[in-house]
């Protein structure tokens, strides 16, 4: 008789698997740590980016200037937000009537930047007159012009423009690269009449928008001289083109 078959009981086996947590990546790195560190590069990418370009645009393209003197009154006011020009003066020089930002010269009074109105170029002779102001071009004959910008008395009529007090300098020749500056509240205004002609190297760049307050918001208006100088006058504001808008400011 034959002996029945072994019975052979088969088990299966179950193998368990694990999903990987939300939390974890393929690697086994948390992937909320990735997510943070890519967040934070991000992050600083972008501030590195901001900076730079902050930083061209106010070192070489445009400044924002709070106005902190009185000497510019009625053109622009003590308090009042302007923005400087600092691209096109690199591709030309300072037109007369343009309203220069610059760093104090030497024998000023305040530490903080004085804001001007260009009236002599380089080449110039300046000339003060029976409270006129006279400007002669090179090789030319001196020729008053008119300041309808400048601060009036009670009366209505213009500030008379006098040499400054305790030197009593009436005339002076510019050199190159320099300007003659004033500013148009004459009375209370120290500029070239004190501290004589300033250097290109000084000039921070031009007074082009005002910002703030609101309701004076707009571009600078540029002045118009006789045509006489206008011939003499080699840069871009002297052109018709850019002569109708410029700049104003104070200091």
């Amino acid at each position: 008789m034959l002996a029945p078959p072994n019975r052979l009981t088969l088990r299966s086996e179950r193998r368990l698997t694990y999903a990987p947590s939300a939390s974890t990546s393929v690697d086994g790195e948390p992937r909320a740590g990735r997510r943070s560190l890519g967040c934070a590069f991000e992050i600083i990418e972008t501030l590195v980016l901001t900076l730079v370009i902050y930083l061209v645009i106010h070192n070489f393209v445009a400044q924002p200037f709070e106005v902190q003197q009185q000497s510019m009154v009625p053109t622009i006011l003590s308090g009042e937000y302007i923005l400087i020009d600092k691209l096109s003066p690199r591709f030309g020089s300072y037109g007369r009537g343009d309203i220069i930002v610059f760093h104090p010269p030497q024998g000023a009074a305040e530490d903080i930047p004085y804001i001007k109105r260009v009236i002599g170029l380089p080449g110039d002779t300046v000339t003060l007159e029976n409270g006129n102001v006279l400007v002669a071009p090179p090789d030319g004959r001196a020729v008053r012009i008119d300041e309808p910008y400048v601060a009036r008395g009670i009366d209505g009529t213009a500030s008379p423009t006098m040499p400054w007090a305790g030197s009593g300098q009436t005339t002076w020749e510019v050199p190159p690269d320099t300007y003659f500056v004033m500013g148009d509240n004459r009375s209370v205004s120290q500029d070239s009449r004190a501290f004589g002609p300033v250097s290109t190297d000084l000039i921070i760049g031009r007074a082009w928008l005002r910002y703030f307050p609101l309701d004076r918001v707009g571009i600078m208006e540029h002045p118009a001289y006789p045509a006489a100088l206008d011939e003499h006058d080699g840069s871009p504001a002297a052109s018709p083109a850019t002569s109708r808008q410029h700049g104003l400011a104070a200091a």
